[in-house]
């Protein structure tokens, strides 16, 4: 940081002279050097995909997934560090537990994603405890349809038709902007989010990573899980195929 940051980044709860609070940028930093992250919000559903970066060829395939079940019928994954996304899954299921407990109904995704949004923002007020370094993304479809939202490690939330978060974030927003969600199926979304995936990656082509694909929408009976697996095989090729037709 500049001169001007000097001592005001010693605390959580300190704003500096322009009023900027740096362990707030800091941890948004964490999430710019984590794997990508993107939700895709189609007209039946929503699928979430994640680049997860494999940090040693001893680790066990499909272990340490990035992408959690918070609910029967809601996703969510981060970019980030990876113990702090654990933790946040843990409070969102919580959150929905209790909703469903208290209304006797399934939670909705914008009830979780404020709840969630209240309890990030928390950890930016006090000096005894840091802002969160990831960018959480959660996803589902409940009684007012499909639905996005990305929660920031400032406490900010905003719901998305389209969403990338992590390194590769520039690029996937450009590649989602090209998209028509409202004419796209979650089927035809998985084979968009897998080549968005492998498209940001290409700048990281030295390092080895794992694709991780889910939905949540009429093709999976309005549950929350990971993609079968022919048509992950099959959008893992055609992501492939469209790299080596780009370069």
């Amino acid at each position: 940081m500049t001169s001007i940051g000097t001592g005001y980044d010693l605390s959580a709860s300190t704003y500096s002279p322009d009023g900027r609070i740096f362990q707030v940028e800091y941890a948004n930093k964490a999430v710019e050097n984590s794997g990508t992250a993107i939700g895709l919000r189609v007209k039946d559903g929503v699928v979430l995909a994640v680049e997860k970066l494999v940090h040693s060829k001893l680790l066990m395939p499909g272990s340490n997934r990035r992408i959690e079940t918070i609910d029967k019928h809601i996703g969510m994954t981060t970019a980030g560090l990876l113990a702090d996304g654990r933790h946040l899954a843990d409070r969102a299921r919580d959150e929905a537990t209790g909703y469903r407990q208290t209304y006797r109904i399934p939670p909705p995704l914008k009830a979780v994603a404020d709840r969630l949004g209240l309890y990030v923002q928390a950890y930016t007020l006090y000096s005894s405890v840091r802002p969160f370094g990831i960018s959480t993304i959660l996803a589902a479809v409940d009684k007012d349809g499909p639905e996005l939202f990305v929660v920031e490690p400032s406490g900010v939330h905003y719901g998305y038709n389209g969403a990338a978060v992590g390194k590769g974030r520039q690029l996937a927003k450009t590649e989602l902007e090209k998209l028509k969600f409202s004419e796209l199926s979650t089927r035809e979304a998985v084979f968009e989010a897998a080549r968005i995936i492998y498209l940001v990656h290409d700048d990281a082509k030295d390092k080895e990573f794992e694709l991780e694909i889910s939905w949540i929408g009429a093709e999976s009976s309005g549950l929350h899980e990971p993609v079968p697996a022919d048509l992950f095989a099959e959008a893992e090729r055609k992501a492939k195929e469209a790299i080596e037709t780009f370069e």
